[in-house]
C-alpha cells in the first residue's frame, strides 16, 4: 500500500492490493460487514473496492491507521484464521490507542488475536485485547498475578484456561479453584441442604467454565482424584499448596486477614492468579477488602504482577462495558457531590 499526500489538504491515498491466495470474502467480510466496520470507524476516509484492490482517500493519520489495520488482518488471515468484526473492532481499538507506530513492548493486533491458550472441541480460547495478552504474558513470568477489572474482562476465564494449560503440560499436577463465601446480597443460610449443596450454587461458576474448557464427562473423575479441587476460601486455611495452579475468584471479597492466610499458603512448584473487582465488593460495612488493601503492600514485589483490565477489554456484550463505564461516571459523579457537600452524600 502507497500513500500519496494532495497538493492542498493534509489528505493522502493509500491503493492496497489483497493477494489472490485470500478471497475478498476473507477481507471483507460476508456481505461487506468487515468493510463497514472500517467506514464505521473512518466515517471521514473514502474506500473503495475494485476486484481485489481497495484504495482509501483521507486525512494521513486515518489513511496510515487504515493501511496498518489491513495489513494486520492480511497476517491473521494467514494463520488460518478468520477476520470478525469484532476482531476488526478491537484491532482498530489498539491501533488508535497506540498511534500509527508500533506497539513500544512489539505487541501487534494480529498478536493478540492469534495468541492460543487451549483448544477444545473445535474452540480456542485467546486474549481479545492488548490488555488480556499482557495478562496472559503475565501469568507465565511470574509465580502470583493479580487480575483487576470490571465483569467481563475474562479475568477468571483466561486464569482458568492457563490453568487447564499448565495441567496438560504437566507443569503442575493439580488445579485448585476457590473463592471466599461472602454471598452478594443473598444469604447461604437460608439455602436448603447441607454445607455442599449451599456452596455448589455458589461455586458453580467456575465448574461451568470448566466444562467450556474440557471435556464434561472427565471433570467429575478428575475432582474426585483431587486433580482439580473447586473449594470456599476458607478450606485453603492451614494448608501448604505445592505443585498446583492455583486461582482465588472474587478476590475484592476477602478480608485482609483472609488475602494474608491465600498468599501464605504458596508451596513450591506453584502459581496463584488473584482475579477480582474493586467496584464489587460486598463485605460487611466496615469491612477492609483484602483485594485493595494487597496493592499498597505487594506493589513493585519482584515476582509479583498486577494486571489491571477495563471496561474497553470487556468481551461479553458490547452494552455490558457501556454500564460499566456509566456506573462509574455514576459514582464518580456521586464522589465528587459528595466532597462538595463537606463528605456528605446527598440521597435523592
Amino acid at each position: 500500500m502507497t500513500q500519496t499526500p494532495t497538493q492542498h489538504q493534509p489528505q493522502a491515498r493509500a491503493h492496497f492490493v489483497v493477494p489472490a491466495k485470500h478471497p475478498m470474502v476473507t477481507v471483507l467480510g460476508s456481505g461487506d460487514a468487515l468493510l463497514r466496520v472500517i467506514e464505521t470507524a473512518f466515517p471521514a476516509v473514502d474506500i473503495h473496492v475494485r476486484g481485489n484492490e481497495i484504495s482509501a482517500t483521507g486525512k494521513s493519520k486515518d489513511v496510515a491507521l487504515i493501511q496498518r489495520l489491513f495489513d494486520e488482518m492480511l497476517l491473521v488471515l494467514r494463520t488460518g484464521q478468520p477476520m470478525t468484526e469484532d476482531g476488526v473492532e478491537r484491532s482498530i481499538a489498539m491501533l488508535r490507542t497506540n498511534g500509527n507506530a508500533a506497539d513500544p513492548e512489539g505487541e501487534t493486533p494480529a498478536q493478540v488475536l492469534t495468541q492460543s491458550i487451549l483448544s477444545n472441541r473445535g474452540r480456542t480460547i485467546r486474549p481479545m485485547t492488548l490488555n488480556q495478552k499482557r495478562y496472559v504474558d503475565a501469568i507465565d513470568k511470574n509465580t502470583i498475578v493479580f487480575g483487576i477489572g470490571p465483569a467481563g474482562t475474562g479475568k477468571t476465564y483466561l486464569a482458568m484456561a492457563k490453568a487447564i494449560q499448565a495441567l496438560q503440560a504437566k507443569q503442575v499436577s493439580r488445579i485448585i479453584l476457590t473463592r471466599p463465601a461472602v454471598e452478594a446480597g443473598e444469604r447461604l443460610g437460608f439455602l436448603p441442604g447441607t454445607l455442599f449443596e449451599k456452596i455448589d450454587p455458589y461455586l458453580r461458576p467456575l465448574v461451568d467454565a470448566l466444562h467450556d474448557m474440557i471435556d464434561p464427562d472427565t471433570i467429575p473423575r478428575l475432582m474426585a482424584a483431587g486433580t482439580i479441587e473447586v473449594a470456599p476460601l476458607a478450606y485453603m486455611r492451614g494448608r501448604t499448596l505445592n505443585d498446583a495452579f492455583i486461582i482465588l475468584d472474587e478476590a475484592q471479597n476477602t478480608s485482609a486477614e483472609q488475602m494474608k492466610m491465600f498468599l501464605t499458603r504458596l508451596g513450591f512448584e506453584s502459581k496463584m492468579v488473584i482475579t477480582g473487582d474493586v467496584t464489587q465488593v460486598d463485605l460487611p460495612n466496615g469491612t477492609k477488602s483484602g483485594l485493595r488493601q494487597v496493592q499498597e503492600i505487594l506493589e513493585g514485589v519482584e515476582d509479583v504482577h498486577f494486571s489491571r483490565l477495563t471496561s474497553t477489554d470487556v468481551v461479553r456484550h458490547k452494552l455490558v462495558g457501556r454500564i460499566v463505564d456509566a456506573y462509574e461516571r455514576f459514582d464518580d459523579g456521586n464522589a465528587g457531590r459528595s466532597a462538595a457537600n463537606g463528605g456528605k452524600a446527598r440521597t435523592p
